[in-house]
């Protein structure tokens, strides 16, 4: 065998193993950003989280008879406030529901920040709603602003139906 072979074999490998060390740098690269994809979700859930339950909290303030409760674990994490009604009309009885809920979905796959809420009004269906950016593109401040418009449009339908 010529000197030229050996050479060139030698390259080879040097270049294979040059790939393999490439490949497991990118793999650690890729890890890592997963690690602080993770952190950053749980940055924000806890934040926002916080945020729904002062929202929730305020709603059911106003509206006595509401009972809350937290929520977390595959759900999500979050709040919720409901009530139960007995309505009497012309010796009819009827039972009303109303429910708020939102919560910040589990870290999953598709690295998003995913809020969820969910309303409903005298047994009727008022909004269910999701809300996602993927995680590197998200604005605290944008779902907090959603938290609060979520709750107060609950309050006012709630507000306006519960009078009639």
């Amino acid at each position: 065998m010529s000197d030229d072979f050996q050479s060139r074999l030698e390259s080879a490998i040097s270049r294979g193993k040059q790939r393999a060390d490439q490949k497991a740098s990118q793999q650690r690269e890729k890890e890592l950003s997963e690690e602080e994809l993770r952190r950053l979700h749980t940055s924000y859930r806890l934040a926002l989280s916080d945020r729904i339950e002062g929202a929730v909290h305020q709603v059911a303030d106003h509206f006595p008879g509401f009972q809350e409760e937290s929520l977390f674990g595959e759900v999500g994490w979050g709040s919720a406030c409901h009530r139960d009604d007995l309505r009497i009309d012309s010796g009819r009885r009827s039972n009303q529901y109303s429910r708020l809920e939102m919560v910040i979905r589990p870290f999953s796959d598709l690295r998003v920040l995913e809020l969820k809420g969910k309303g409903t009004v005298m047994n009727r269906e008022l909004f269910n709603r999701n809300y996602y950016l993927p995680i590197s593109a998200v604005d605290q401040k944008e779902f907090e602003q959603l938290i609060d418009a979520w709750s107060i449009e609950y309050a006012e339908i709630y507000a306006a139906k519960s009078q009639s």
